[in-house]
């Protein structure tokens, strides 16, 4: 390095010091350096984004999700649905050559029922109408119970008063006796009409949850501040509210459709669900309770499918609510 005289900073030997790495003429650390980028783990990320992350950290959430998948493509990719053809071909409306009591083989891997029909495509029927039923009383009872809960909170009031006071007394009567009497009066419309009383039924607990948030909500500054410009109340609902409470909103149906699912399968189990010629998976554990200690099989199959069904919706509402809940942090490995 070359000699360096700074003895007058002003004078005519006066020559400025080099900068070296890490530091600048002043002294200063970082000049000549390049910055590094940031490790992946402290990056900012939207609330999006960390919600993906923590989501798919979650092993049994994207377990479970894979589980339900296969179910619901295999169910109705091999009997079809409607006018489309499915790659099984056996249907489960015809009878076939039924050998000694009817165990599974080769050709019919789930068995064949008392009369000789493929048991396979009966529970891939029963499956396909049990998933449409609970899918229809989750999404309609998280409507019902988002629209009442955000207004009772929102309004408060007399508002809230007749709407929590109609939750209540909903609440107060057994859930299966109510379902019971509605799905009764419904079986004339087949699945679509239990799936609507069931979803009328079934919104309370998302109502209470939705008004609790909400209450908190009204009070944040963002609130306050589109009220004060002249937003309309409506708007304010459903453009500002509504999206800060998705998480709870999110889980919240999730679980309405695993307790849909088993819902249906009691009401259909007691008779006062899906009824023939139409198929559930209730209705299948009910018809066949008598061959259980005879042909097993015939309880097995429907039941493991329930079971299937029922614990991947729980456990991806459990993943979720990991996901969406503040104080869980899984965005670090």
């Amino acid at each position: 390095m070359s000699d360096i005289r700074n003895s007058d900073p002003h004078g005519e030997d006066y020559q400025p010091i080099p900068s070296v790495a890490g530091t600048d003429a002043q002294g200063g650390v970082g000049a000549g350096l390049d910055t590094a980028p940031l490790p992946t783990e402290e990056k900012s990320y939207s609330q999006g984004q960390l919600v993906r992350r923590r989501f798919f950290r979650h092993k049994g959430a994207i377990t479970a999700m894979i589980v339900l998948a296969v179910v619901i493509v295999v169910a109705f990719t091999s009997i079809g649905i409607g006018p489309i053809p499915g790659w099984w071909d056996k249907d489960p409306f015809s009878q076939y050559d039924k050998i000694g009591t009817g165990a599974p083989t080769w050709a019919h891997p789930f068995g064949q029922d008392t009369i000789g029909k493929d048991y396979f495509a009966l529970v891939m029927l029963g499956t396909q109408k049990s998933i449409i039923i609970a899918l229809g009383v989750g999404l309609l009872s998280t409507a019902i119970g988002t629209v009442i809960g955000a207004l009772a909170g929102f309004y408060r009031g007399v508002v809230e008063s007749l709407l929590m006071r109609l939750t209540d007394l909903l609440i107060v009567i057994p859930l299966l006796v109510l379902a019971a009497v509605l799905g009764k009066i419904a079986q004339p419309w087949g699945i679509w009409g239990l799936t609507l009383m069931l979803g009328i039924v079934t919104w309370t607990g998302l109502a209470r949850l939705v008004r609790g948030e909400v209450l908190s909500l009204r009070e944040r500054d963002f609130v306050v501040a589109a009220t004060a410009v002249g937003t309309g109340n409506s708007r304010i609902i459903f453009k500002h509210i509504l999206p800060n409470a998705i998480g709870t909103i999110i889980v919240s149906a999730t679980l309405a459709i695993s307790s849909a699912i088993l819902l249906e399968t009691s009401l259909s189990f007691l008779g006062f669900g899906v009824q023939p010629p139409d198929t559930s998976l209730g209705l299948l554990i009910s018809q066949y309770q008598t061959a259980f200690t005879t042909r097993p099989w015939l309880f097995w199959w429907p039941g493991l499918m329930i079971l299937a069904i029922a614990l991947s919706v729980n456990f991806i509402g459990d993943g979720l609510r990991d996901a969406f809940d503040p104080r869980q942090n899984r965005s670090k490995g």
